[in-house]
């Protein structure tokens, strides 16, 4: 009875699978079908569009590297149109630039190609049920970056009042995964001083990265996503 209630879940679930190895896209969708999930696949970044367009599935399942495009673009695509769509990442990717990136934009879940669960149907039901399933490389790393943000060192603090209003819309810009053009269309100002001013809010934040910066930006407080 158990076995034949979760099938049934698993039937009114829409899976959209975003990834463009054909081996593993095979091997995830035929574990989901086996499931009673609903699955429609994608290869490249227009392909998921295209799908998209047609309505927003209860699931998306993608890549990062896509032969079109970056998954983190369709992450925040498919989160501002469909806000109730649950969202895993399955990238090769586990760079601290990459995890920060797909969850800032609005990832709930995010495994590694090399770490996969056994029973990936069981994941994507956890992830539907609220709970964000991370691969355990991903999720220590996530706990030593908050860990490192609960105690600052001794020492003068970070002032970010240093932060102008113009840094901290462009801080919002980043987090949002909005290109340089973008931010600047969206700021009214030139596309060559972005650089300019990300390199200062770089600096004030004491970082290295985007991934970097949004993370502080939002561990300090100054913006919400």
């Amino acid at each position: 009875m158990t076995v034949l209630s979760d099938e049934r879940a698993s039937q009114a679930i829409s899976v959209l699978l975003v990834e463009d190895d054909a081996p593993t896209s095979w091997r995830l969708q035929d574990a989901l079908t086996s499931a009673g999930f609903q699955v429609t696949a994608a290869a490249t970044l227009a392909e998921a569009r295209a799908c998209l367009s047609r309505g927003g599935p209860k699931v998306l399942l993608t890549d990062l590297q896509l032969p079109d495009g970056h998954g983190v673009e369709l992450i925040r695509e498919t989160r501002r149109r469909f806000p109730d769509t649950e969202i895993m990442v399955i990238s090769i990717l586990g760079d601290e630039e990459s995890v920060i990136s797909a969850i800032t934009v609005g990832a709930t879940g995010y495994l590694l190609k090399d770490a996969f669960p056994t029973d990936i149907a069981t994941t994507v039901h956890d992830l539907v049920a609220g709970h964000s399933p991370i691969s355990a490389s991903i999720a220590r790393f996530i706990v030593r970056r908050t860990q490192a943000t609960v105690e600052p060192p001794p020492g003068p603090q970070l002032n970010t009042a240093k932060l102008t209003p113009r840094e901290i819309d462009i801080l919002w810009g980043i987090a949002k995964g909005f290109s340089y053009a973008e931010i600047a269309g969206h700021l009214g100002m030139s596309r060559q001083t972005v650089p300019g001013h990300i390199k200062s809010i770089y600096r004030k934040l004491e970082v290295h990265t985007r991934g970097e910066a949004v993370f502080e930006a939002l561990q300090q407080g100054l913006i919400k996503l």
